[in-house]
């Protein structure tokens, strides 16, 4: 029995999918990208050096997720950029963020409570971009499961997953912030999403589009606001990883973690083994010298 149903939200579960997010949740949508854009260390000085190179970054902090489905499905990754308005609407809010006389609009939309607002709303394009990114490539590969998933989740997380080629774009090379070795939560949860859109489409899941939609955009907006209200940086799903990678993973990591916790001090002797001497605790570098004297020595 479906549980929106008895709760008579089915119908409202149904208008929601087919609202609409063109033009006020599209704008939601790009305020929050560019705003996280111009937090990023140096983006301010690459605007005032290069305006061009701060434009193509903030058109990849917007569309990203098209073009990272577009490469996947083998289509043009410009295809999108054939929709003009929303380019055009992109534009104005890179402008107006960046360059709007005395900060103003930056100010208003960084206003907590307007912040908020704007968050629950690029939400609810993120869980709709997702169920359209898994139609989109059932629709090619209908048995694929492994693309469907793939595509939703580069939909949802397009930009997190090309962070690195948008840093080249603003001269900034940091491969240890590579969203696969560290996933923040948007990606984490736009994969978990994926997965679930993929099975309901494989009719896996006994419960309607519409209102896988409508949960998974709840659990979303009220997730990602508390965040944002509390600037927490943690994962809802950290309790659920650290129960299920041990049973599947085993512990290496947390071995590995305890033993980098005890390198770091500055005893190196509780670093060597017990049953290795202090000798074999010498770096190469020290056993070449040494070799290298008893060589020079031999020679005299």
């Amino acid at each position: 029995m479906d549980i929106l149903a008895v709760l008579n939200l089915s119908e409202i579960a149904l208008y929601f999918s087919k609202m609409s997010m063109f033009p006020l949740f599209d704008l939601a949508y790009y305020i929050v990208s560019i705003l996280y854009l111009k937090y990023e260390p140096g983006s301010v000085e690459v605007s005032r050096r290069n305006p061009i190179a701060s434009w193509m970054c903030a058109m990849l902090y917007c569309f990203a997720s098209y073009i990272m489905a577009d490469i996947l499905l083998g289509e043009s990754p410009l295809h999108y950029f054939n929709n003009t308005s929303h380019i055009l609407l992109a534009t104005a809010v890179w402008y107006l963020i960046f360059y709007c006389p005395l900060n103003l609009f930056y100010k208003c939309v960084a206003f907590m409570p307007v912040k908020l607002i704007l968050t629950a709303m690029k939400e609810v394009v993120r869980v709709r971009k997702i169920s359209m990114g898994v139609v989109h490539a059932h629709h090619a590969y209908h048995h694929g499961w492994i693309i469907m998933a793939l595509v939703g989740w580069a939909k949802g997380a397009g930009v997190a997953l090309i962070s690195n080629f948008e840093q080249l774009i603003r001269g900034v090379w940091k491969p240890e912030t590579n969203e696969f070795l560290n996933m923040s939560f948007p990606t984490k949860a736009s994969l978990v999403g994926a997965v679930i859109f993929t099975l309901q489409q494989a009719r896996w899941l006994p419960i309607s589009k519409h209102n896988v939609v409508f949960l998974f955009t709840i659990f979303m907006v009220v997730t990602k606001v508390f965040m944002t209200a509390t600037h927490s940086h943690g994962s809802p799903f950290a309790p659920i990883e650290a129960f299920i990678c041990p049973i599947i993973f085993g512990n290496a990591c947390g071995i590995y973690d305890d033993h980098d916790r005890v390198c770091s001090r500055d005893n190196v002797q509780s670093c060597t083994p017990s049953n290795l001497s202090p000798y074999s605790a010498k770096t190469k570098e020290e056993l070449n010298e040494g070799t290298r004297k008893k060589k020079c020595k031999k020679t005299e």
